[in-house]
C-alpha cells in the first residue's frame, strides 16, 4: 500500500494542491466581496443603466459581469481546461479519496503492529 501511496502522490500532488487552492479561494473570496458590497452599499453588483436608455430589440442589453467566484469554480472543476481538465479534476478527487483511505489503513496497520510488539500504543509516535 505504501508503494502505491508514494508513486501516485508524485503525479497527483500538483493537481490536488491546485484543487485545494482554488477550492479554498472560492470560499474565501465571497467573504471579501460581501464586505466590499456592504461598505459601498451595492446590492446587485451590476453597473447602473443611464436613465432614459432603451435597449434595442436586437441587442441583449443586460450588462455582463464576471464573477470571481464563478471563475474560481470553473478553475476548480476543470471546466476552464475543457474535457481534459474535467477528467483531471475527477481523477484528483478520486486520488484524494484513495490517499485518505490508504493513509488511515496504513495508520491502523502501524497501530496494530505496535500492539503486537507489546509497545505502548499512542496516537502519535
Amino acid at each position: 500500500m505504501r508503494q502505491w501511496h508514494r508513486w501516485l502522490v508524485v503525479f497527483f500532488a500538483p493537481f490536488m494542491l491546485w484543487m485545494a487552492g482554488t477550492g479554498l479561494a472560492s470560499h474565501i473570496v465571497p467573504l471579501f466581496e460581501r464586505a466590499a458590497a456592504k461598505a459601498s452599499d451595492l446590492k446587485t453588483g451590476q453597473p447602473a443603466i443611464p436613465p432614459g436608455f432603451k435597449c434595442p430589440v436586437t441587442m441583449n442589453c443586460r450588462p455582463k459581469t464576471v464573477s470571481i467566484v464563478g471563475t474560481l469554480h470553473d478553475l476548480h472543476s476543470g471546466k476552464s481546461f475543457g474535457p481534459v481538465g474535467t477528467a483531471l479534476s475527477i481523477l484528483s478527487g478520486t486520488a484524494l479519496l484513495f490517499f485518505a483511505g490508504s493513509g488511515l489503513w496504513m495508520y491502523a496497520q502501524m497501530w496494530r503492529g505496535r500492539a503486537r510488539r507489546s509497545m505502548r500504543p499512542r496516537w502519535f509516535w
